[in-house]
């Protein structure tokens, strides 16, 4: 067995390599059941043309996107329990064939939960995780483990502060505007039943497609819009060169 410190290195290390943007370790006592108790988060950005997009309406690049970046982090986590099980500890990638949402939307152990014990960012007025690098225009997973690797600081309740640019922006009315906190339930911030209801209409309306996809509250998002600002001035340099 190697240095808790060194083998997170490493194990960083192989997720970036694989097209992590953002890792984090967290403590998972008393949130998972069984021996694996630290959960790693990572998380890839929405590109930024496709977010532009979505701040009109949802599209079919959104849906792509959507299942493309989600494949891409299966192979992410799956690469970070290989490294560890070589290692010779145990672990689970959380992968889109291994956790299953009900059909209110829920997980045993939400990528989200992971993510805000790690470090990563908090949950906005949204219901979604808002990270000071991307906003909330990320897709996230996770994996389970008993390695021993140092949990970073955890991120127990919103940065948001009065901002309320997503709930006065979503079309449905889905948010209560609510600041998270740490144990907070989730209909405390968002109806679940509207919000579907919206996101089915307007992705039907704008793409002609069947399925719960919008993206509109995080896409407004001030964290988000920084992103996106960075990403154009990243442009217009490229430009000019």
């Amino acid at each position: 067995m190697q240095d808790s410190f060194l083998l997170k290195k490493k194990l960083f290390q192989v997720l970036a390599e694989k097209g992590a943007k953002l890792m984090g370790a967290g403590n998972l006592e008393g949130i998972a059941d069984g021996r694996m108790k630290i959960g790693v988060s990572v998380a890839v950005p929405v590109p930024a043309r496709i977010v532009r997009d979505l701040q009109t309406a949802p599209t079919k690049e959104y849906l792509e996107a959507y299942h493309s970046l989600n494949a891409r982090l299966d192979e992410i986590v799956r690469s970070g329990a290989e490294f560890l099980k070589e290692n010779g500890y145990e672990a689970i990638a959380n992968t889109t064939d291994v956790v299953k949402k009900d059909s209110e939307w829920r997980t045993p152990l939400p990528h989200k939960t992971v993510a805000t014990r790690a470090g990563l960012g908090w949950i906005g007025k949204s219901c979604l995780l808002v990270t000071k690098e991307y906003g909330s225009a990320v897709r996230l997973s996770s994996l389970l483990t008993d390695a021993p690797l140092p949990a970073d600081v955890p991120i127990n309740e919103s940065h948001c502060r009065d901002c309320s640019v997503c709930v006065q922006k979503c079309p449905g009315g889905a948010l209560t505007g609510a600041r998270w906190k740490l144990g907070m339930e989730r209909e405390e911030l968002f109806c679940r039943e509207v919000c579907k209801k919206t996101q089915l209409e307007r992705m039907k309306k704008a793409a002609g497609i069947e399925t719960d996809l919008c993206g509109l509250c995080f896409a407004v998002c001030p964290f988000t819009r920084q992103y996106l600002e960075r990403e154009c001035r990243k442009e217009d340099e490229g430009k000019v060169s």
